[in-house]
């Protein structure tokens, strides 16, 4: 009964956050270049910052002033909330820096934006995906087996961390920005694909899987991202729509993880035909784009899942691919489906929400 009435109310989701790769490249309106007049102004707060005496994470938005781009910023916000849901940033001069340079102020645009929350349970609020794994290719075997020696799925934070693929995925966070600083010597395409799409075409192809991807799957939360909880795993639907607009938790991996736990609900065949017609739906129309030094890439992570391709880099030339990562909770956020709570804290618009709690807070 409870199948029929999500089939009966589900409804298309409208909008300029309805798009294909294809439709998405072909209209550019997503990308954004950083205006020239701006490089002063970050050089002169950056300037400012390193004689400040403060910690990085302790530099706020009034510490890193940006004045002449108050407006530019707000564009960025709203077109993540009602726009497209992604946002490009090209061409900012990543050579004139030192790494710790853009970090500050990466860390700096982020405040202008909205407000870091933690990545993991151990205090990671600046995030650096890079490859971790040096270990000739045995860990980008297992991710693509997406198992581990012990038979264990592989977790997600050793998939980022690695040169593998990542499949398609949302974060725990409202926008996740990351800033391209160096690229390997090949590989590594970010992959978009729109949420909303995606919902519509299973609602039409599959009304039935589409109900099911509108009630409860079993996720993990792993410890190497929220540490040792009481409470290691959690139901919510991949699909929840509010006011007309959507918003999606989804990782196959969490789904995966979820099933070593021995009390949770054994999934069905339907619900994993279901997760595997989203992944194919979005494999199709996804968007794929490859990052330069000096891209910032900001996605809606209610509205866009993202993914890569595996990539490779040259450790003896120094070519070695680096991305700075931001999780940022937003004051234009939308309002959430009753019961998201379990994992935002909050389903309020514009709430301070999202992110991981702290270890022995």
């Amino acid at each position: 009964e409870l199948m029929e009435d999500n089939i009966m109310q589900a409804e298309p989701i409208r909008g300029r956050c309805v798009w294909t790769g294809a439709e998405l490249e072909a209209a550019g309106d997503w990308l954004r270049t950083w205006p020239a007049e701006s490089f002063p102004a970050i050089d002169a707060a950056l300037a400012r910052d390193k004689t400040s005496g403060k910690g990085l994470t302790d530099l706020t938005a009034a510490d890193f002033p940006l004045p002449g781009l108050k407006d530019y910023f707000a564009d960025v916000l709203a077109e993540l909330e009602d726009g497209r849901g992604a946002v490009r940033i090209t061409g900012f001069p990543v050579e004139r820096y030192e790494e710790d340079e853009l970090r500050t102020i990466f860390w700096g645009i982020g405040q202008h934006l909205g407000t870091p929350v933690n990545q993991t349970a151990f205090g990671e609020i600046l995030g650096e995906v890079r490859d971790e794994s040096h270990d000739d290719g045995r860990v980008t075997q297992q991710l693509a087996e997406h198992r581990t020696g012990s038979d264990k799925v592989l977790a997600s934070r050793a998939r980022a961390r690695s040169t593998g693929p990542l499949r398609f995925h949302t974060d725990r966070c409202d926008v996740i920005t990351l800033f391209c600083v160096a690229n390997g010597i090949d590989g590594g395409v970010s992959k978009l694909a729109s949420i909303p799409y995606i919902h519509n075409t299973i609602l039409q192809r599959r009304p039935d899987l589409h109900a099911l991807l509108m009630q409860d799957y079993w996720r993990s939360r792993p410890a190497d991202e929220d540490g040792e909880t009481l409470d290691n795993v959690f139901a919510l639907p991949v699909f929840g729509v509010r006011d007309g607009k959507i918003t999606s938790q989804y990782s196959r991996t969490y789904v995966e993880q979820a099933q070593e736990t021995s009390d949770v609900p054994r999934l069905t065949d339907a619900q994993n035909e279901a997760l595997d017609l989203l992944a194919e739906v979005a494999e199709e129309s996804c968007l794929h784009s490859a990052f330069a030094p000096g891209d910032i890439q900001l996605l809606n992570n209610h509205v866009v899942y993202h993914g890569r391709t595996a990539y490779a880099d040259d450790r003896s030339s120094g070519q070695v691919r680096c991305l700075l990562r931001l999780w940022l909770s937003v004051e234009n956020s939308r309002a959430l489906p009753e019961g998201y709570e379990v994992l935002w804290g909050s389903t309020k618009p514009g709430a301070l929400r999202g992110g991981v709690g702290q270890a022995g807070r």
